[in-house]
């Protein structure tokens, strides 16, 4: 993904949200069940954590929680995050 892209998702959180819902909503029209999903959204917040700075409040505190997490609780976090975004 461009850096253009990157920038116009991360812009708004409702932006990310919606963006997060369509690749949810995209991962059970391939038959993709909750517990995949979750997994694939952990590999991105792990990914975000690592490598991109929050752009707003929103995105500050879900980071915060995911670096204070362990494994479990960041995963259950990216369960939240699929059910948030359905």
């Amino acid at each position: 993904m461009g850096q253009e892209k990157k920038d116009e998702i991360l812009s708004s959180f409702d932006t990310f949200k919606s963006y997060l819902g369509e690749k949810v909503s995209k991962g059970e029209s391939l038959g993709m069940n909750e517990e995949q999903l979750a997994k694939t959204a952990q590999k991105v917040a792990d990914y975000l954590a690592a490598h991109e700075e929050p752009r707003n409040r929103e995105e500050k505190l879900l980071q915060e929680l995911w670096k204070s997490g362990n494994e479990e609780q960041q995963h259950m976090l990216a369960h939240m995050l699929v059910k948030m975004v359905h």
